[in-house]
Parts: structure tokens; C-alpha cells; sequence
């Protein structure tokens, strides 16, 4: 999609960090938009614009910068080199673009981690999240984006969420010394059938229970309409636990205004309510 066509479908009534998806890869042939930004500070993933600007992760932030956003997501970046994570916080300070997410430990696809209790893998997860401080330091991010994994199938929910509940809390009082937040993504049952959280009146309710300005939620608006829809009514309840929206239209994830969400409305409501986060694409 062509980023004029994507602003004027659903963007000239939005504002915050929105993260957003592979598929706004202009052409290299586009002009750059001198001064012009998006009215909320979107977030593209590293990738997205390789067809445009290259394979370079650096050039690809130079090109991003080039068609007006001011946000970057990179889930991988814990994986990559010191080195280039130095260089890209260089070219984004360079760029005045903000940091997103990136993902701050392994996350347990099939098996249970954090909803089983299990003391080794707590653990694990605590001491990749001190892991994750410093690469948080290194390239100037503020958000990292936790999955507490899969079900524990021989365990009742609720002694699940008391497991998971006990583990954010260490992980928040690591994260509140430096100021850093986890962010909370629940993903829907289709696409991660089984995984513990799954759903935003849940991913709340655990938030409120730990009860920390570093334990927040990552709303990621194709994952809750698949799971539960209510999209506007549910981000409302929810306001003040979300420090972090995610964006794809379903079905299909693709990009904003190609499917069944109405974008322009949930768009306009987060900018009215002055979200000052960050939005990924996709």
C-alpha cells in the first residue's frame, strides 16, 4: 500500500507509539515528505521496508524517516550484535524516532513457562529480563514486549494466573529501577491456539494485580478482534493499563483498512484520548 493511500484511508484522524505492518513498502521512486509526520507516532518493523530501501537495517530507518515516521519496532533486536544495536540507536536519535517494543525472552510456544510456576523457568524469563535492561539502555527503548507462554493444561486457570501474577511481580521491581515497562500482548486462540493469555479483560486484571507502572498491556487490535472484537468498547476499559497498541486488519493481518476493522473510528479514538504511546503497524 502506498503511504499516501494509507494516511488518507485511515490516518488523517489519528496521535502515539502504533506498530505497523510489513506492507507499506513504498517505492524507492517515492519523494521524500519533507517535514510531513503522522499524526500518531506509528512504529514500522524492521523488514518492512526492504523492497524499497535494502537489506541494511540503517538504511531502512533513513527510509523510514524519509516517508514520516518517527517510531521504530524491532522484536528481534535483543538477537542482534551490540555493535548494530549501537548503530541503530545512533541513526534513530539521528532521526528523532522513538524506540518500540522488542521482545525480552524466549517465548514458550508449546509449553507452559510462566502459568506452570516451574522455578527453573522463572528463573530463565527473570534473568532474561535483566538481559533485556541493558539492551533497553543500549538503543533507548522503553517498551518490551512480554508472552507468558503457553497453558499449563494439568493446572487449574486460576493457579496459573497466581503463578504468572508472582513472576511479573520480581520481573516489575527489575524493570521499575530503571524506569522500563513489559508490555503485556495477548494473542488470539486461531493464529497461537493454547497460549495463557489471550485476552485484554485478562491481560487488565493482571496488570491491575501487580500493580506496577512497569507491568502494562500491549493491545494489539488484530489479535482482540479476532479473540473477543468489542475493539472500542474494550480499549476504553482497559485505557488505563495500555501503554502499547499493535495494528492489523483481519482477516489475513493485513494492513489498516483492508478488512472488516473499522480503522478510521479506532484510530480517532486513541488520538482523542491523547495516547502518547507507541502504534506498530502489522
Amino acid at each position: 500500500m502506498q503511504r499516501r493511500k494509507f494516511v488518507s484511508k485511515s490516518l488523517l484522524s489519528a496521535g502515539g507509539i502504533l506498530s505497523t505492518p510489513y506492507f507499506l513498502t513504498a517505492s524507492k521512486k517515492n519523494v521524500q515528505l519533507k517535514g510531513q509526520t503522522f499524526p500518531l507516532n506509528f512504529a514500522p518493523h524492521a523488514g518492512m521496508f526492504k523492497y524499497s530501501a535494502g537489506d541494511d537495517i540503517i538504511d531502512q530507518l533513513n527510509f523510514m524517516s524519509g516517508q514520516g515516521f518517527t517510531a521504530f519496532e524491532d522484536n528481534g533486536m535483543r538477537q542482534r550484535p551490540v555493535k548494530q544495536q549501537e548503530e541503530i540507536a545512533t541513526t534513530l536519535l539521528k532521526n528523532n524516532m522513538t524506540m518500540g517494543v522488542f521482545v525480552a525472552h524466549k517465548i514458550y510456544w508449546e509449553e507452559a513457562n510462566l502459568a506452570g510456576g516451574n522455578a527453573v523457568k522463572r528463573k530463565e524469563f527473570l534473568s532474561e529480563i535483566k538481559a533485556s535492561v541493558e539492551v533497553a539502555k543500549r538503543v533507548n527503548a522503553k517498551w518490551m514486549t512480554v508472552v507468558p507462554g503457553h497453558l499449563d493444561l494439568h493446572l487449574s486457570k486460576d493457579y496459573q494466573t497466581k503463578n504468572v501474577i508472582e513472576t511479573l511481580k520480581y520481573a516489575a521491581e527489575i524493570l521499575e529501577q530503571h524506569h522500563l515497562v513489559m508490555v503485556l500482548e495477548p494473542l488470539n486462540f486461531r493464529d497461537h491456539p493454547s497460549m495463557f493469555l489471550s485476552e485484554s479483560p485478562q491481560a487488565y486484571q493482571i496488570c491491575k494485580a501487580v500493580d506496577s507502572p512497569s507491568c502494562k498491556i500491549l493491545f494489539d487490535v488484530y489479535h482482540q478482534q479476532v479473540q473477543e472484537g468489542n475493539l472500542i468498547p474494550n480499549i476504553e476499559k482497559c485505557w488505563d493499563e495500555i501503554a502499547y497498541f499493535q495494528v492489523g486488519d483481519n482477516p489475513g493481518r493485513n494492513e489498516p483498512a483492508t478488512g472488516e476493522i473499522n480503522y478510521k473510528n479506532v484510530f480517532k479514538f486513541i488520538y482523542d484520548k491523547g495516547f502518547k504511546g507507541c502504534n506498530k503497524y502489522l
